[in-house]
């Protein structure tokens, strides 16, 4: 399974996305501020721009599973492998204070006040979730990218 999600609109304190998976869009997704940090930057570049539980994971590739998180007390897809960053999961909230720099499926958004929220979080964090332990359970590797595509 092959998901991408092109950042596509920033806000004050938010980032905001259209996720697509296997070519077919799924929903929409917020992220904390895009600092512009990339996978191949040395890790220390990404330290010294990351700014602790405000700063959007960096562009990239990143192997995705699903793993039991202590912080929901549930399984959850996390992203693997993403330098400079550690636990980032796919999960349900609505505003940017709610990701610390996790991915927030929504099946629609909002801008107020200068940021972006998404709105029906847990359904649209399910329905992907159900997608990727379907993916997972038959054997296929689930992968994400994570692209810059302003308008």
């Amino acid at each position: 399974m092959e998901i991408l999600l092109k950042r596509q609109q920033q806000g004050k304190d938010s980032t905001l996305g259209i996720l697509s998976v296997d070519g077919i869009f799924n929903c929409f997704v917020l992220e904390d501020t895009d600092r512009g940090l990339g996978s191949k930057m040395p890790l220390s570049t990404i330290r010294g721009l990351k700014v602790m539980g405000k700063t959007a994971i960096p562009t990239g590739r990143y192997r995705v599973e699903i793993t039991y998180s202590p912080r929901f007390k549930k399984k959850l897809p996390i992203l693997i492998g993403v330098p400079g960053f550690s636990g980032i999961r796919i999960h349900a909230g609505n505003w940017a204070k709610d990701t610390d720099g996790c991915l927030l499926p929504g099946r629609s958004w909002k801008k107020q006040v200068g940021d972006y929220m998404v709105t029906e979080s847990r359904n649209a964090s399910l329905d992907l979730q159900t997608d990727i332990a379907a993916a997972i359970l038959l054997g296929e590797e689930v992968w994400i990218t994570v692209q810059a595509d302003y308008k």
